[in-house]
């Protein structure tokens, strides 16, 4: 009995290729630097992530690989094949040990980053589990819990970086530019981003600035990471990403 020709399915070769991305990377997690036992000790465990260089570089280089993949599945029409090319060639690099991470926690960076359901660290820097501490607000605004939640990180983890990322489009950013009322709450979030706003500023403008004020008010508001900062255990760097590209900037 003949059998059907198998249908030609678009974008196979596509796939094909982001698999095979997908394979090497996970080959990374295999070479010997990546590779540890479990009678290490735990903090040993913990810090098998760690990159052996500067961590806002290693941060940028794996947002290079991530914004490559992201412009590849744009070019699929459908959402499903979408997920698939994300999945196969996600640039992940590593990931501890389960069992390590129920004992503890060893972040080499942290993130204040706005709450959007859009902008993800561990997304666009291809973190697994205990790699970034993340402090997300709408906004990514220097709110009194996130100051707090970023000295624990620098205090008890001995955090080196905290990235704090604008992104493209804010809508807490834009609700500080617009006139309409908001509720108490809402009108209490967006006095910190209205403080930083230049007159006339564009959103894109205001989304700079906004970012900047953020970063600094961390040591302004924190004699803990201000001294952190003084002493050079502390590098506090805004940036901002745009989310068509998936690509962070430097500010």
């Amino acid at each position: 009995m003949a059998h059907s020709p198998t249908p030609h399915r678009p974008g196979l070769g596509r796939r094909q290729l982001l698999r095979s991305l997908g394979w090497l990377a996970a080959a990374g997690l295999l070479s010997p630097r990546r590779l540890e036992a479990a009678t290490l000790p735990l903090e040993q465990r913990l810090r098998v992530c760690k990159p052996p260089g500067d961590p806002l570089q290693e941060l940028l280089r794996r947002n290079r690989e991530f914004a490559a993949v992201w412009a590849e599945a744009e070019a699929s029409g459908d959402p499903l094949e979408r997920a698939q090319l994300l999945q196969q060639a996600w640039p992940l690099h590593c990931a501890v040990r389960p069992d390590a991470l129920a004992r503890g926690q060893r972040p080499w960076a942290a993130v204040l980053a706005c709450a959007d359901s859009r902008v993800s660290p561990e997304w666009i820097f291809a973190a697994a589990p205990g790699e970034l501490f993340e402090v997300r607000t709408a906004g990514n605004t220097a709110s009194d819990a996130g100051v707090a939640s970023l000295e624990y990180a620098v205090a008890e983890l001995a955090v080196p970086l905290i990235v704090v990322i604008g992104h493209s489009d804010c809508g807490a950013v834009g609700a500080a530019l617009a006139s309409r009322p908001l509720t108490p709450l809402l009108e209490e979030l967006v006095l910190p981003i209205r403080a930083a706003l230049p007159a006339g500023a564009s959103l894109a403008e205001a989304v700079a600035a906004h970012t900047r004020d953020a970063a600094a008010a961390l040591a302004r508001r924190s004699p803990l990471l201000a001294g952190a900062q003084v002493a050079g255990r502390l590098q506090i760097q805004p940036a901002c990403l745009d989310i068509g590209s998936g690509q962070v900037s430097l500010l």
